[in-house]
């Protein structure tokens, strides 16, 4: 059984009985759980009104880092990520290539955001792209030693994901992997330990191959696993094993389904 460990199934283009048929379509794929990560406060209680009714899908709170305009106080992000339903904080992070304009307020906020995870003893999920020393910089330095997490949809270097992992995060790989142009991303991929590893699809983005230009879905983390066992050289099954108990691993408010 597979985990879809990071989608937006609230940003999917789909009507309430769609969104209900493609988590069906995704069981039927051999996914059995789904969490459904926040980039805007503002938008969590839609979010959460629009998944609260599937038993196999748990819920984020947080601000992404492209997401300023939708920025929230510290007291704010406290409120709403301490409700029980709440299984992580984010995504948040850092975004230096769409919009290296607004670093300080995305420093700002990333570290609201793991002051939050600290208090509330749960994990963070973390967005980084082209801001590697930033990001490192900031959890040694704001990080509580029992909080731990995940960079997600990770693109980044090897030594970035080490130093990651010394810290107890987790790396999630998306898609992206099965793209051609991600050469070194395969590399960094079969480098990476087994039980550091997680599968996300990112949906509605960033669909897999064979499935470029659709809209993107759960069900398609199983091409995701299927590429990144191929990558390593092991059954399909074992790789679905190792990062579904390393999800349950991570997101330990979340009951395990097996």
């Amino acid at each position: 059984m597979f985990v879809d460990s990071h989608c937006h199934l609230d940003r999917l283009e789909q009507t309430p009985e769609q969104l209900a048929q493609t988590l069906e379509q995704a069981r039927a794929a051999g996914v059995e759980h789904f969490l459904c990560v926040s980039v805007s406060v503002k938008d969590y209680d839609s979010m959460q009104e629009a998944v609260k009714d599937f038993k196999d899908v748990s819920v984020s709170c947080g601000v992404h880092p492209l997401h300023q305009e939708d920025a929230c106080s510290y007291e704010e992000l406290l409120q709403k990520a301490s409700r029980p339903e709440v299984v992580a904080i984010g995504e948040t992070g850092l975004d230096y290539y769409y919009s290296a304009e607004t670093r300080d307020v995305q420093k700002q906020s990333f570290i609201d955001h793991i002051k939050v995870a600290n208090e509330l003893h749960k994990p963070l999920i973390i967005h980084t792209r082209d801001a590697r020393e930033d990001t490192i910089e900031l959890l040694k330095e704001h990080k509580a030693p029992h909080t731990k997490g995940v960079l997600h949809c990770f693109t980044e270097s090897l030594e970035m994901a080490e130093q990651a992992m010394v810290m107890d995060f987790y790396i999630s790989i998306s898609g992206i992997v099965t793209f051609r142009a991600a050469e070194e991303l395969k590399e960094v991929v079969r480098q990476l330990p087994l039980e550091r590893l997680l599968i996300e699809t990112d949906s509605p983005w960033l669909a897999p191959v064979p499935h470029r230009g659709k809209q993107n879905q759960p069900a398609y983390v199983k091409d995701v696993a299927r590429y990144i066992a191929d990558l390593k050289q092991m059954p399909l099954a074992e790789l679905a094993k190792i990062t579904t108990d390393n999800f349950y691993r991570l997101f330990d408010r979340i009951p395990v389904n097996h």
